[in-house]
């Protein structure tokens, strides 16, 4: 691994961890609801933007949580500057990471089609 990979890697993760904290006990926004959690973040090789993948269960409306943290984008940012001390803070992007949802219906999906052990 490149040293520039691995010093990406480092502040991939130390954004992620950052960004569950202020996510989860920072923000006031009433529209945001449910249980947010940060799967993983992408951030590009000139530290100008980061993707950050969450994943939304037990959310009132999945798609206002979305948004509202696409509002709240500037106010995580600055709080992600205030707590990682780099000289550039990335432009936040919200995507929504379904995995847990996909592999939660495969699995309901799996034992559906397996046939039922005789005990």
């Amino acid at each position: 691994m490149p040293e520039n990979q691995a010093r990406l890697s480092r502040i991939e993760e130390e954004y992620k961890k950052k960004l569950s904290q202020i996510i989860g006990y920072e923000l006031k926004n009433p529209n945001i609801t449910g249980l947010i959690s940060v799967t993983k973040v992408k951030v590009t090789n000139d530290l100008k933007y980061a993707k950050v993948y969450v994943s939304i269960l037990n959310s009132k409306n999945v798609k206002e949580t979305l948004a509202g943290l696409k509002k709240s984008s500037g106010f995580i940012r600055s709080e992600l500057a205030k707590r990682v001390n780099l000289r550039n803070t990335p432009e936040l992007i919200f995507e929504l990471d379904d995995s847990l949802e996909y592999g939660a219906r495969i699995d309901t999906i799996l034992k559906e089609i397996m046939p039922k052990k005789e005990e």
